[in-house]
């Protein structure tokens, strides 16, 4: 049987996480080893996704978020005995780190077939303009010498290839992200109540809630400038959930003071507060159950993992249009995209949400279906076995 040696950046709560350990739960016909990195203190481990499909990764403590010259070396030696002993046909690896230290570790022991997957991309929005140009020029590289790439959009396949020139058309597979979604359509009304009772929600409170990291990139500024001027410009009794953690976080309380808007936190606990933040919680399908609109307003995304089960849990959306969130959702069908950082239009999306019941509940049902057709971790399974399949008869 072929064997995979699949590589990801680290253990964090996110799309990334589940799909690597679908991938090697349930892709037929081939031996998976999964190794990573450890999640930075400020986020959140998702060593419980791999623990509840009996996965048992190998981890790789030097593999950082940021760049660490002795760090990135010993993990590079790490990778690369890993390969000499396991021997595997192809090394796969998942988001940046993880594809620049895994990619030359496997060059470098001469490996049959080397893939990449860009989950995201750091190509604007993250660094200057010097930095952005080197890590441009790495992954032309890395692309150049691996076998293959793959897009989780198609969105992302015209910016890999067509805007930022990583590597042509050709050479990328777009193969979306796949999840189990089935939780998000189980106790939905017992979930429910237990979310809204634990957060002091009345029955008449329309909750709007934006799910993630709270780092620059994810602009929640945004969100909490544009929850300000809903609660000025509607009649109805709004919350906002802010759910996640991260660098930005006491930014972000700060934000709310200087808006006039109350908060409550884990160790702040406010019962009438007006945004929750609730830092990490495992459960999201509570989360959806519980609220009624899901915001997201980064600046770049590449397929957001928060979207996908939103329309899972009925949930209507409104979000920037970056990055490959056009192809993850229906636009106007299940979700309103917005410019770009352009708070007169996300607030506006906001209101019209809040004040029409039945856009909410129409654009809610829609959603299910679409994301069980295109998102499901089958239909990425099937797609992934095609492409290594294709990869190890031409090596």
């Amino acid at each position: 049987m072929p064997k995979v040696l699949r590589i990801i950046n680290r253990f964090n709560l996110g799309g990334p996480t589940y799909n690597v350990a679908y991938l090697t739960k349930y892709l037929d016909g081939y031996e998976t080893m999964l190794v990573g990195g450890e999640k930075d203190e400020s986020e959140n481990s998702s060593t419980f996704i791999t623990e509840s499909l009996g996965i048992e990764p190998l981890i790789v403590k030097e593999m950082k978020r940021k760049i660490d010259p002795i760090q990135d070396i010993e993990a590079y030696k790490k990778i690369k005995r890993i390969i000499k002993d396991y021997q595997p046909d192809i090394v796969h690896t998942h988001a940046s780190k993880a594809g620049t230290i895994g990619r030359l570790a496997a060059f470098s022991c001469k490996v049959p077939a080397v893939v990449h997957t860009f989950h995201g991309h750091v190509f604007h929005s993250y660094f200057g303009k010097a930095s952005t140009t080197l890590y441009k020029n790495i992954e032309r590289y890395l692309a150049r010498k691996s076998d293959a790439i793959i897009a989780i959009s198609e969105k992302q396949k015209i910016e890999l290839s067509d805007i930022h020139k990583i590597c042509s058309a050709e050479k990328i597979s777009v193969i979306p992200l796949g999840f189990d979604l089935s939780r998000f359509n189980e106790n939905i009304d017992d979930k429910r109540l237990s979310f809204r009772q634990r957060y002091n929600i009345m029955d008449d409170e329309i909750c709007i809630a934006i799910i993630g990291r709270l780092v620059p990139v994810k602009n929640h500024r945004l969100f909490i400038e544009s929850f300000k001027r809903l609660i000025s410009q509607t009649n109805k009794k709004v919350k906002a959930f802010v759910v996640g953690d991260g660098e930005v976080r006491d930014n972000l309380f700060d934000l709310c003071s200087q808006l006039g808007l109350s908060f409550s936190y884990v160790d702040k606990p406010n019962a009438n507060a007006q945004v929750i933040f609730t830092s990490w919680i495992k459960e999201v399908d509570e989360v959806l159950a519980g609220i009624d609109i899901v915001a997201l307003t980064s600046f770049n995304e590449g397929t957001p993992v928060s979207l996908i089960e939103a329309q899972a849990g009925n949930r209507p959306i409104v979000t920037t249009n970056v990055g490959g969130i056009e192809n993850v959702v229906m636009p106007n069908k299940t979700a309103l995209l917005c410019e770009n950082n352009n708070i007169e239009e996300f607030s506006a999306a906001l209101i019209k949400l809040v004040e029409m019941d039945d856009l909410r509940g129409k654009m809610g049902m829609e959603g299910r279906q679409f994301v069980n057709q295109n998102f499901h971790y089958t239909r990425l399974c099937k797609d992934m076995r095609q492409l290594y399949d294709k990869l190890l008869s031409n090596s």
